[in-house]
């Protein structure tokens, strides 16, 4: 009988979805019809008559505070900032680390004078990539195929150069910009903080104008590319009307292979690779192929736990790495709970929020044990760029959001493809679905990010103009996807 009971409520959603959704038009469609009929009734006669009654004073008032209102409200509101297009790093063949060389490359670092990973370190690193998510694809920066890795500044400023520069080589190339029109300039990567920045090198390799604004974050992790469109469209809301805004993302993995073998430090080394995207942002929309609908922050880094359940310290023998704590899922789950009850509000139609509404009453009222509704982001967004942070992160999430396993497939297939590229992972994932096909006109994309600190950050996207090719880093690999990922990957 409950069974029976749940699908009848369940074929009944689409029309109580009509209804409240409509609740506008429901109610206004009567009155309009009641106000026709009314002045039927009345005669045209009586009507003019009413309508000379009158006084000019009354429609000059009425025309004029509709007009000021109006206008106010224009000049007030924040400026719509679009996406012009973007651009993401495209990894070369020849800095492939398939499962093999990576744990051979682990052996033989265990030789090298200093380090500490043992036997044990490798055949724990094994078990973490057989269950990992990754492909034989990924690649690691050229510094890291050398025994032992170079891990030097010199190193570390060429994969920032090879990087950087060739996402935004393909963006230029892309949207014909030229570096000059480019007003604000803002790069995030979290590990790697040279002097000059990187917004330096940036300006100094495709001399851009000495009026520049410009901004390095640093340590804002994984989650930082989306801070950093949210600080360029701060930064467009008061720069000229029509400015446009380079983000760059990325991270550098080069000064960072952990050599230790705390257990809790080892699983970067197994998960991040090499991986950046190049964003231009305007507010103008000529062009534009997406608009920023949302962009929605939160931080639990109050709580003692969650501040430090990405943090990089030394191990006991002195070597530098990233602990990853053993509650991060729990943390990051908390942090997804904060963030979907801040951008819930501002993206869900109201038939999801009345149902929201209604249950937290019944849990407060009524009953506490009463099961707290999940509110269907699906009717809000048609696409989920989840940032592919490893497989745990996005099963997770999958459960907790209630989505499908094709609403998922873009950062299962990224994360296999190209493993975690950090910041830029939403990117990659973004490309995955415009390249499978799947973009349309009106569609709307909810990119999710976490990050050290503990952060969860939103940035919901209604796209204008979908791509026409699949040309971008999916390019010769988008025909073999999606691919069957199994729970342990055995030689």
């Amino acid at each position: 009988m409950g069974s029976s009971a749940a699908h009848q409520l369940k074929q009944l959603k689409p029309l109580y979805q009509h209804v409240v959704n409509n609740f506008v038009a429901v109610l206004a469609a009567p009155l309009a019809v009641a106000a026709v009929v009314n002045a039927a009734r009345v005669g045209p006669d009586e009507l003019i008559g009413r309508l000379q009654a009158l006084r000019a004073v009354h429609v000059f008032l009425a025309v004029f505070v509709a007009a000021a209102a109006a206008t106010l409200y224009v000049m007030l509101r924040p400026r719509s900032v679009y996406l012009v297009d973007y651009a993401c790093f495209r990894t070369r063949p020849n800095c492939r680390v398939p499962f093999a060389t990576f744990l051979e490359h682990a052996k033989l670092v265990t030789f090298v004078e200093g380090a500490s990973i043992d036997e044990r370190s490798v055949r724990f690193m094994t078990r973490l990539l057989e269950r990992s998510g990754l492909g034989e694809e990924t690649c690691l920066p050229p510094a890291h195929h050398y025994i032992p890795p170079y891990r030097n500044m010199e190193a570390s400023r060429a994969e920032v150069e090879l990087v950087i520069f060739s996402a935004i080589d393909d963006l230029l190339a892309k949207t014909g910009i030229s570096p000059n029109a480019i007003d604000v300039l803002v790069v995030n990567c979290s590990l790697f903080a040279p002097i000059p920045s990187f917004t330096d090198m940036i300006i100094h390799r495709y001399g851009m104008r000495p009026d520049i604004r410009n901004v390095h974050l640093s340590g804002m992790g994984c989650s930082a590319g989306l801070i950093s469109v949210g600080l360029a469209k701060n930064f467009l809301q008061v720069a000229p009307k029509g400015a446009h805004a380079l983000v760059v993302s990325t991270e550098t993995i080069t000064p960072n292979y952990y050599v230790g073998k705390e257990r809790a430090m080892l699983l970067p080394n197994c998960l991040f690779r090499i991986g950046g995207a190049a964003v231009l942002l305007s507010t103008s929309r000529a062009r534009a192929r997406f608009r920023l609908a949302r962009v929605v922050r939160t931080l639990t880094g109050a709580q003692d736990s969650a501040y430090r359940c990405v943090f990089q310290e030394e191990d006991g023998e002195g070597h530098r790495g990233i602990n990853l704590s053993k509650d991060l899922m729990t943390i990051a789950g908390d942090a997804l709970k904060a963030n979907i009850t801040a951008i819930g509000p501002l993206v869900l139609p109201a038939s999801e929020q009345l149902l929201f509404a209604l249950s937290f009453i019944a849990r407060r009222v009524l009953n506490r044990h009463v099961k707290p509704y999940l509110p269907d982001f699906r009717t809000a967004f048609e696409h989920f760029c989840i940032h592919a942070g490893g497989r745990a992160v996005i099963d997770e999430l999958q459960r907790s959001l209630g989505l499908s396993d094709q609403d998922v497939e873009a950062s299962r297939m990224a994360l296999h493809r190209f493993g975690n590229t950090s910041s830029s992972s939403v990117w990659y994932e973004l490309a995955y679905i415009e390249a499978k096909g799947r973009m349309r006109r009106g569609d709307r994309v909810w990119m999710i990010g976490f990050g050290s600190g503990f952060k969860c950050n939103s940035a919901a996207w209604e796209c204008i103009a979908p791509a026409c090719t699949a040309e971008g880093p999916w390019a010769e690999s988008i025909s073999r996807y999606p691919v069957d990922i199994p729970e342990v990957l055995k030689h």
